[in-house]
């Protein structure tokens, strides 16, 4: 596959979340669900993503409440490490899970933060600067 939005898709794909990530996902892939990965790319990534109207930094955003409100952990971890990626700082992400457990409930708002804790020790992200609120 190799359309102009495809390539975009996956450009951006791998400038979110990282090259390995995306490598991973295709090298995964098989012949049951080697098509919804290139959608995926094309699509999600290119179609939307790509289109620039929105700041990577607004979608990642946007996707972390939603991914939150769905209860979708493991895309929560993959788009949190990506909204780092993104340029948000810690403070910025600290308070997009304040409105998340606000919005979505507290329960939501425990998982979020369990989840980001997750990723921040993964990357090596020391909180212990961060003033309180």
């Amino acid at each position: 596959m190799s359309t102009e939005q495809f390539e975009r898709g996956l450009k951006v794909r791998k400038e979110v979340l990282g090259e390995d990530h995306v490598k991973a996902a295709f090298d995964n892939a098989d012949n049951f669900n080697r098509d919804f990965q290139n959608m995926v790319t094309e699509y999600c990534w290119g179609g939307t993503w790509g289109q620039g109207v929105l700041a990577k930094r607004e979608r990642s955003m946007l996707n972390l409440g939603m991914l939150a409100a769905l209860n979708r952990q493991t895309e929560f971890k993959h788009h949190f490490k990506g909204a780092i990626t993104n340029g948000l700082s810690l403070e910025e992400l600290r308070e997009i899970l304040f409105q998340i457990a606000i919005y979505c409930g507290i329960p939501a708002g425990i998982e979020a933060f369990r989840c980001a804790r997750e990723v921040l020790e993964a990357e090596g992200i020391d909180t212990s600067g961060l003033d309180p609120r």
